[in-house]
């Protein structure tokens, strides 16, 4: 898109796509800033800046160097946020807060849409803007708030169990037949039975969410409004968990473990199991100093109490901030990110999940990223995580209370009890 120097003031309140849709006549020009709610009122086409976490990012260089080159008065900037999702939050929040335009374009975990879009941080985007037909629908289900667009999926994500083809022949798709494997096949390998993220932040949340929708339970009612925790299956999943630390099958050092740790120590040779992102395809199939596990592992989809199990769903999408002075620019980056090419790039270069269907079923890809097929069953049978504005007070109650069960230091069916409790009072039902 070229760079516009005449043409019309853009009006309080136009939306993302109302933006792009005048973009032929757009022009500098500056405004009192109205309610956070609506897009303030300044010229559409010009710099901006992407903010972004920096891990697994390696392609981005090379994506907005191509955009620049292109698009050379509508420069677009990377602006690196820390490696922690709570930090990444936490300096969003911080900016948008103050209505500060630091930030044009946005990467959100997906949990966040509904926070930031409630509070009139992010701008809608018109769904006729979108190829949302040829995107995966759960990833698409993750960018709507109220019934409103307000970001494009970008990539998506679902949790996989990794497994040692080289010990077991046939991977486990019940948590009997898990448990059973973890139990005898490893201690023979000198090695732990399974672990996934256990340390008392979001990732232990996601595991929870998982055994619980997996037993067939829930966490929240699905208007958000009230705890659904006091069921058989949740207290089923949980007690599926505690049993694992307390027989030993699930080591105790995964107490302690996020995604990079229980990478580590699967490559390592210490896990006979293990639950994580995709990511850790590529990561794992490296050959390299401390990894013993390239080539000989598989992946498959979570087991559940009786058959497959579903996964929590991940990814990012990116948004517009209300605030941006560029919004049309901030969009067109947004769609050439996200674009057939963009997306195929940011497999290859760092096997992120795509969100457009038919990468799925392409052969050369799938030659060289052999999970996708699984993958793809793995995030249609996803489910999203509660979509509250309190998200992050949720997951921290969450999480804090599982891990002191996990840690044998509350019985499961206490910790359900007492965390109902808590849920009620977030979502205002207490």
């Amino acid at each position: 898109m070229p760079h516009l120097t005449a043409g019309a003031r853009l009006a309080a309140g136009m939306t993302v796509a109302a933006l792009l849709a005048s973009a032929a006549g757009l022009a500098g020009c500056s405004a009192t800033p109205v309610e956070p709610a609506a897009v303030t009122a300044v010229s559409g086409i010009g710099p901006i800046t992407f903010a972004t976490g920096k891990l697994d990012t390696g392609y981005l260089p090379g994506l907005v160097a191509e955009w620049n080159s292109a698009h050379p008065r509508q420069h677009v900037t990377i602006i690196y946020l820390p490696d922690e999702s709570d930090e990444q939050h936490a300096q969003l929040v911080g900016n948008l807060q103050a209505r500060s335009d630091v930030y044009d374009v946005m990467s959100l975990d997906v949990i966040w849409t509904a926070e930031f879009a409630s509070n009139g941080w992010i701008s809608p985007v018109s769904q006729s803007l979108v190829p949302l037909s040829d995107l995966l629908r759960p990833a698409v289900d993750t960018a709507t708030y109220d019934g409103k667009l307000y970001a494009v999926p970008f990539t998506s994500n679902a949790g996989l169990l990794y497994y040692r083809t080289d010990l077991i022949s046939t991977p486990p798709t019940t948590w009997g037949q898990l448990a059973s494997d973890a139990q005898t096949i490893a201690p023979r390998h000198h090695m732990g039975g399974y672990a996934g993220q256990f340390a008392a932040y979001e990732g232990l949340t996601v595991n929870f969410a998982e055994a619980v929708q997996s037993a067939g339970g829930s966490i929240l009612s699905p208007d958000g409004t009230r705890a659904t925790l006091n069921t058989p299956q949740a207290r089923n999943a949980l007690s599926f968990l505690v049993d694992g630390f307390a027989r030993g099958w699930i080591p105790r050092a995964a107490l302690g473990y996020d995604e990079e740790a229980s990478r580590q120590a699967f490559e390592a040779g210490h896990l006979l199991f293990m639950r994580n992102w995709p990511y850790v395809y590529g990561e794992a199939n490296r050959p390299g100093p401390g990894n013993v596990v390239a080539g000989k592992f598989g992946v498959t989809t979570l087991p559940g109490p009786g058959g497959p199990g579903s996964s929590s769903l991940g990814g990012a999408n990116l948004a517009v901030s209300a605030f941006s002075r560029h919004q049309a620019t901030a969009l067109a980056f947004i769609k050439f990110l996200t674009s057939l090419p963009s997306e195929r790039r940011v497999l290859i270069d760092a096997s992120l999940p795509p969100v457009w269907t038919q990468l799925y079923g392409d052969h050369a890809l799938i030659s060289r990223f052999p999970y996708l097929p699984v993958l793809k069953k793995a995030i249609l049978s996803a489910q999203p995580r509660p979509k509250i504005a309190d998200y992050n007070q949720l997951s921290l109650a969450i999480s804090s209370a599982v891990h002191r069960a996990l840690a044998q230091q509350v019985p499961a069916s206490k910790t359900l009890t007492g965390l109902s409790g808590e849920l009620n009072q977030i979502v205002g039902n207490g």
